[in-house]
């Protein structure tokens, strides 16, 4: 398959954003600190594609993304082009249902999917997703509550969660005044 894939980057609260956009929507929002290692990201995750730097063609499209970035929780009404295995996909789906602000562990996302053994892939599931935010794979934690690993680093996951004002061992400080355990201690990400 060699589709035609526009794309560009900007700056965002969460670093560098690459926006990839093909026939059937928004395919890629992916975070990072280096526009160059993005697109590399890019050109590997879609690499039958046929890629092409759009950067005044997706202005508009840049700006919608960033300010949904800022505010996750006002969602993002763009067509999304979700690319992979039918299970990957399911999870994605899954995952959009959980609410601004709230939480599901692992073991709940698989459960709802009436596969209650797979955590473990839920969890591939949602370092496979390349829509960042869009797919909200930042809401998902660990059975204890915990923030676990997250595709765009856990300093970026913990800054969404705060953003959206949920509640987990790691934002506990925002709200009991006490401090939580794990990343929490590193008060200078960008958002």
């Amino acid at each position: 398959m060699n589709q035609d894939i526009l794309f560009s980057t900007g700056d965002s609260v969460l670093g560098v954003v690459l926006v990839a956009k093909g026939d059937r929507g928004v395919c890629a929002i992916l975070l990072g600190d280096d526009a160059d290692r993005l697109t590399r990201d890019l050109r590997q995750r879609l690499s039958q594609a046929s890629l092409r730097s759009a950067s005044s063609e997706l202005e508009p499209l840049i700006a919608k993304v960033t300010r949904f970035l800022a505010a996750p929780a006002m969602g993002l009404d763009v067509p999304l082009e979700m690319r992979g295995t039918p299970f990957q996909q399911r999870v994605w789906r899954a995952l959009q249902e959980i609410p601004a602000g709230a939480t599901e562990s692992y073991a709940d996302v698989a459960r709802r999917l009436g596969s209650p053994a797979s955590a473990k892939e839920v969890g591939e599931a949602c370092a496979a997703n390349a829509l960042a935010v869009a797919i909200p794979c930042h809401r998902v934690v660990r059975s204890d509550g915990g923030l676990a690993g997250y595709r765009w680093g856990l300093k970026r996951k913990l800054a969404l969660l705060r953003r959206e004002g949920a509640r987990t061992a790691e934002t506990a400080d925002l709200f009991d005044g006490e401090r939580g355990s794990g990343s929490a201690g590193d008060k200078s990400e960008r958002a």
